[in-house]
């Protein structure tokens, strides 16, 4: 609902035509959104500046909805795309009751805090590079019974965990540091580097992902990791080679890969 001493101050077809001049696709859905969560017209106005210089609505809200969820975000943190709702689709359909769960390259949390919703009696750990995301990530995992640890992939998880998780979600970084320019501003610009450069070929991650996997599965679990189209052979390679039972599934309807590798049993 729109906030009514905004609404004197602001009409509603003003704040589109200053959405639709900033470049703004969705500019009427993105006015309804700004309209109802700012507080005051000053407060809206500087809002509306910000979503010109290019920051992400999500950002400027604090908040993104993801998989019917409300996913808490703060500036300079990874926003949840919605192509990962696959990634989240497929794990909800490996995940049981009782299960392990770490959400590596967590960034806001969101996946973890999905699944935790969605299969409330898992224990959920998850854990990021980036201090800001860790403390993003916190609000929302730990209020869904999870806990978020700082530090770099499984370095920082603990040791009890080795050989024991069920389900290994990572949406990690796979753009190619070169194509990190052609990366639109709102995240080329305003999330943190760490969270977009996969390396030279946008692997590098997932190879460290994989060659730690089978240490932490336990017989059984699962690995599941979101790429692109065009990476997904290596991806399976690279899981392949790591002793992992692997595929490839993909969502024309999202334009989402995930590669799923599965540590055989003993």
């Amino acid at each position: 609902m729109v906030n009514v001493d905004i609404q004197q101050d602001w009409n509603f077809s003003t704040v589109v035509t200053r959405l639709r001049a900033a470049g703004c696709v969705y500019a009427e859905d993105e006015a309804r959104l700004l309209m109802a969560e700012a507080k005051t017209p000053v407060q809206l106005a500087a809002m509306i500046d910000q979503r010109a210089a290019g920051f992400s609505l999500e950002q400027i809200i604090g908040w993104a909805e993801f998989c019917g969820f409300r996913i808490e975000v703060d500036p300079e943190v990874f926003v949840p795309r919605r192509r990962t709702e696959f990634l989240v689709t497929q794990a909800v359909n490996i995940i049981r009751p009782g299960d392990i769960a770490v959400d590596l390259c967590c960034g806001s949390g969101a996946v973890g805090a999905v699944l935790a919703s969605t299969q409330e009696k898992i224990k959920l750990y998850a854990a990021d590079i980036d201090p800001k995301a860790v403390k993003c990530a916190s609000r929302n995992v730990t209020a869904r019974g999870g806990r978020v640890y700082e530090g770099d992939l499984y370095e920082p998880l603990p040791k009890i965990l080795l050989g024991r998780v069920n389900l290994l979600v990572a949406n990690a970084p796979y753009v190619p540091t070169d194509a990190i320019g052609m990366l639109p501003a709102e995240a080329r610009l305003h999330e943190d580097r760490v969270a977009l450069d996969g390396g030279e070929d946008g692997l590098d991650i997932q190879r460290r992902i994989a060659a730690g996997a089978a240490a932490c599965l336990a017989p059984g679990g699962h690995l599941l990791v979101e790429t692109s189209e065009r990476q997904a052979l290596q991806t399976l390679e690279i899981f392949n080679a790591n002793g992992l039972l692997s595929r490839v599934v993909s969502s024309s309807e999202l334009d989402a890969t995930v590669v799923i590798g599965t540590r055989t049993a003993l």
